[in-house]
């Protein structure tokens, strides 16, 4: 495959050029839809203009064949680490140098959006040794990679009670400052957990930002609390990855999760593995299905993109949503909304579906069906804003005895011999 390192997009108007020259509209042709039908859908200033049977909408600008491919709204990426991404062969401690890091979290953000991720959040590190360098150092890349994808980034206070937490809360106001678009912080290795909490909830307060706090979940007592001081603030409070939650009793479980559902509360779990120690020590799955009954809005994250958290993490929500559907128990299409609509829900982003008047923030992945495109999903062409910003092909080869066993299959058979 050729998505090893992200690519330099062509200059508008040449060949292959992710955009019509001059702004000019975009006609996607002989597209497929998860309800089975073929469609023609055109695209102009960043939003979806018209959706027809294939062959009805004359071409007006750039023309992209998708025959042979699934179009799907686009997923997003709701729990990354991109100042600790690309890490995981580093000789020795990740550098704090913020060059470093913006060149790290830059090509993390292409990787993922050369998956399909026109927007992600970033949770980043702030205080102790990196101060506010890292968070400098996202920003940056939010910069360069601005018109491609949507960048975010979540505040990571260490502490914020006691003594040595009353600087990390003057950071955290700090860093809002600078541009971090969402507070948050890990009560758990808070000395004061609950305290941790009612000051992050404070600043969101303040500044009117989104809350994203990271919590293994194992203490129902405190997520209950946190459920009943967060009740009604907006724009809205995330929690992930919640793995503790599984090693709770049932009927234990259940009852928080129903005190998270009344609270509004969003849940980010990682089905692609640990981003922190936490996670990692104990190893359990955050309860899906429990979560989903009591009304919980669930979605899914990456966390860790090849850093020693999980050095083989590929920041792909594809692989997020095929674990749902093979580990959780999920239907394909309700593991897709995870990490498309209810990931983008989670960020505050505008709802996407391929109808005329929703934004163009879409992903064409070869395919017929949706089991498909999550088990086998490697070429892909991703849309942001109305322009394609990005490709990922894939062609698969076998030798002459292969090929001339594949010729006699049905047609349906014939993938291996296929652009994949």
């Amino acid at each position: 495959m050729s998505d090893s390192q992200p690519q330099p997009s062509p200059s508008p108007g040449s060949p292959g050029s992710p955009g019509g020259p001059g702004g000019a509209d975009v006609l996607l042709t002989g597209a497929t839809l998860t309800d089975g039908r073929t469609v023609d859908v055109r695209l102009g200033r960043g939003r979806i203009q018209a959706v027809g049977t294939a062959g009805s909408l004359a071409p007006l600008g750039l023309r992209v064949d998708l025959r042979g491919y699934l179009l799907l709204p686009a997923p997003a990426e709701p729990h990354a680490h991109s100042d600790l991404a690309l890490t995981a062969d580093a000789a020795g401690p990740v550098s704090p140098d913020p060059a470093d890091v913006q060149r790290r979290a830059t090509e993390a953000a292409l990787l993922q959006l050369g998956h399909g991720a026109t927007a992600l959040r970033s949770h980043v590190r702030i205080g102790d040794v990196q101060g506010l360098g890292a968070m400098e150092a996202v920003l940056q890349a939010r910069r360069a990679v601005r018109g491609l994808t949507e960048l975010t980034a979540v505040a990571m206070p260490r502490l914020l009670t006691g003594v040595a937490g009353a600087d990390g809360l003057a950071m955290l106001h700090d860093a809002v400052k600078m541009g971090a678009s969402v507070v948050g912080a890990c009560p758990d290795l808070d000395p004061d957990p609950t305290g941790c909490a009612e000051a992050v909830l404070d600043a969101a307060a303040q500044h009117g930002c989104p809350v994203d706090l990271h919590t293994d979940g194992s203490d129902p007592v405190r997520l209950t609390r946190l459920a009943a001081m967060a009740g009604g603030l907006r724009p809205g409070v995330t929690i992930g990855p919640c793995d503790g939650l599984g090693r709770l009793p049932a009927d234990v479980a259940g009852r928080t999760a129903e005190a998270l559902a009344a609270a509004g509360i969003t849940v980010v779990c990682l089905p692609q593995g640990p981003c922190g120690g936490l996670e990692r020590r104990r190893g359990h799955d955050t309860p899906v299905h429990l979560l989903r009954a009591a009304g919980v809005r669930v979605t899914a994250g990456s966390g860790a993109l090849r850093d020693l958290a999980n050095p083989v993490g590929r920041g792909d929500p594809l692989q997020a949503a095929q674990l749902l559907a093979s580990r959780h128990g999920l239907r394909p299409d309700e593991a897709y909304e995870a990490v498309a609509g209810a990931a983008r829900e989670a960020l505050g982003l505008a709802p996407v579906r391929i109808e005329a008047g929703f934004p163009a923030e879409l992903l064409a992945v070869r395919g017929t069906g949706l089991s498909e495109a999550l088990s086998l999903g490697y070429s892909r062409i991703v849309v942001h804003r109305g322009r394609v910003v990005a490709r990922t092909s894939a062609v698969r080869e076998y030798c002459d005895s292969a090929t001339a066993a594949v010729a006699g299959l049905p047609r349906q058979g014939r993938t291996g011999t296929e652009p994949a």
